[in-house]
């Protein structure tokens, strides 16, 4: 980092908090993620799917416009628990290293959640919903935890479903989202009572609105005439009201119709009928059994957001009831974008049940996808934009001054833990059990929740299954897993069209540098404490 933008990151830094309400108390902190969530699903952020109570938060605080996750679901929440990229702590396929893939990478104990430094500065902390970390949330500094298990793949079903690790019983109403908001009720209602002195720190996951698509039959039927119209048209009038909102300003991409779901699974096509493709193609070109079929798809998506929204509404009610609203910093975002996946999981897909109900298997597709995903290009999985932007509302009475206001600073799901570490006063360690604990990627947004400034990062950094991609300042270097380089200014092309790579090899050369320097120094990371068993990576052969 240039010494001027240090000195300006510094400056701001100390002028910052003078622009902040100063609240009596710590802040509560209630970190809310969605599950495949689009970009432009929310309505505050573009879509028309009825999300008043997020809508209402956003009015009464902040929306970043430029903000990431790390476009797949378990390295997402490594990076919001532990301020890390996730292949930093092997919560995501590091080469070299058997433990670093997928959900099943066991993370350095020189990594331990936020939790664990957030006790020690007074916090109760609760976690209800999808958790995918490693070990369990009463292992890791959490008071309650009401963890998803089967639910992500029926979310009428209430086995798998655990609330203090003790399992839970069916009932003939049971749905997921409704019952995670619940327990996240019943924690903080206990909170109220019996722990008020204290600051909580809530973790809130929900699982919707990840396939399979599931909801009940009166939040669909709200939605039951609203997508005839097509993904082409939806699209168009979601980015007619970004633009009118302020929260872009670069063309549209068009989508991508030879683009289809990231895995392929042609025979779960099969099952799932006439109705079903996996291509975005134009609206127009699909016959009526398939207009109706994908059109229905969509009204369950959005009845999937519209109840999560009435869930979130239902928790703001008690946070309101126990007098914590005010002083509690709510940050909402989502783990990756929306998902062009379609594949049949658990029981299966029977193609006499109602749409949405628990005997279905519904998956949203490419073409919903894109257009939850306006106005940017690909999917969960990919690291283009629509693979990887989230939305983030920022919502803290006590301590944000500023009402419906924008934030167009770029940031990412590692700068969750940095700020909430600033904001309530709490330490990272600096070593744990005989290892140092390495810096955090991360920047403290705190800055940003006062006025509208640039939060400097050398670089943003992504890698998933080979896709890789890294931004510094407004120049982006994005690739597929067997692509070639593209870059893109999203200064002006956040769409990413035009590729400049040809036009500007010396950026583009110079971003590939530092993107496998970052890859090397997480290697090393990754390497460090490795769980017991685990061989010893090779040394590569590859030049550095």
């Amino acid at each position: 980092m240039k010494i001027l933008p240090r000195f300006l990151f510094l400056l701001g830094a100390l002028c910052g908090p003078v622009l902040l309400a100063a609240p009596s108390a710590k802040p509560n902190i209630l970190i809310i993620l969605a599950d495949d969530l689009g970009y432009s699903d929310l309505g505050c952020y573009g879509g028309e799917i009825a999300t008043p109570n997020l809508d209402a938060l956003a009015q009464g605080g902040l929306r970043f416009t430029q903000f990431y996750n790390t476009a797949r679901c378990w390295p997402s929440r490594a990076a919001v628990m532990t301020g890390y990229y996730a292949q930093q702590v092997r919560r995501d396929i590091v080469p070299g290293i058997a433990s670093g893939g997928g959900n099943r990478g066991i993370r350095p104990s020189w990594a331990p959640l936020m939790t664990e430094f957030l006790r020690p500065a007074g916090y109760r902390n609760y976690h209800s919903g999808k958790w995918h970390i490693d070990g369990r949330p009463l292992q890791n500094a959490f008071d309650h935890s009401f963890e998803i298990g089967g639910g992500q793949s029926n979310f009428f079903k209430a086995p798998g479903n655990t609330d203090d690790e003790v399992p839970l019983k069916q009932t003939p109403d049971y749905y997921v989202t409704t019952s995670t908001a619940e327990h996240a009720i019943k924690y903080l209602r206990e909170h109220a009572s019996k722990f008020s002195s204290q600051p909580f720190f809530h973790y809130l996951c929900f699982t919707a609105p990840h396939f399979p698509l599931h909801a009940p039959a009166a939040d669909i039927a709200k939605y039951r005439d609203t997508y005839q119209k097509g993904w082409n048209a939806i699209s168009a009038e979601r980015y007619a009201r970004q633009k009118k909102m302020g929260l872009v300003t670069h063309t549209a991409p068009a989508m991508e119709r030879d683009v289809g779901p990231p895995y392929d699974f042609p025979a779960d096509i099969v099952k799932l009928g006439p109705g079903e493709i996996n291509r975005p193609l134009p609206w127009a070109e699909l016959n009526a059994v398939q207009r109706d079929f994908q059109a229905a798809k969509m009204s369950i998506h959005a009845a999937m957001v519209d109840r999560m929204d009435q869930e979130i509404g239902r928790v703001i009610a008690q946070l309101k009831a126990m007098g914590a609203y005010e002083n509690t910093l709510i940050l909402f975002a989502s783990d990756n974008g929306a998902s062009a996946e379609i594949m049949v999981r658990g029981d299966g897909h029977d193609l006499s049940a109602p749409m949405g109900s628990a005997k279905s298997f519904l998956c949203l597709g490419p073409g919903w996808s894109s257009s939850s995903n306006t106005p940017f290009r690909r999917h969960k999985t990919w690291v283009h934009e629509g693979g990887i932007s989230t939305p983030l509302i920022a919502h803290w009475p006590a301590g944000i001054k500023a009402r419906g206001e924008l934030r167009h600073t770029p940031g990412h799901l590692v700068d969750i833990m940095p700020t909430v570490l600033e904001l309530t006063g709490s330490k990272q360690s600096a070593s744990i059990k005989g290892f140092a604990v390495p810096p955090v990627p991360g920047r403290s947004l705190v800055a940003a929740f006062a006025k509208d400034v640039t939060v400097p990062h050398d670089f943003l950094w992504w890698e998933h299954e080979g896709n890789r991609a890294i931004r510094a300042g407004d120049w982006k270097l994005v690739t597929l897993a067997k692509g070639e380089w593209e870059l893109y200014n999203l200064a002006t092309d956040r769409g990413e069209i035009q590729n400049l790579v040809a036009k500007n090899p010396a950026k583009a050369k110079e971003l590939e540098a530092m993107w496998t320097a970052q890859m090397e120094d997480t290697k090393k990371l990754a390497m460090t404490d490795l769980p017991p068993g685990e061989p010893a990576p090779k040394k590569s052969r590859r030049k550095q």
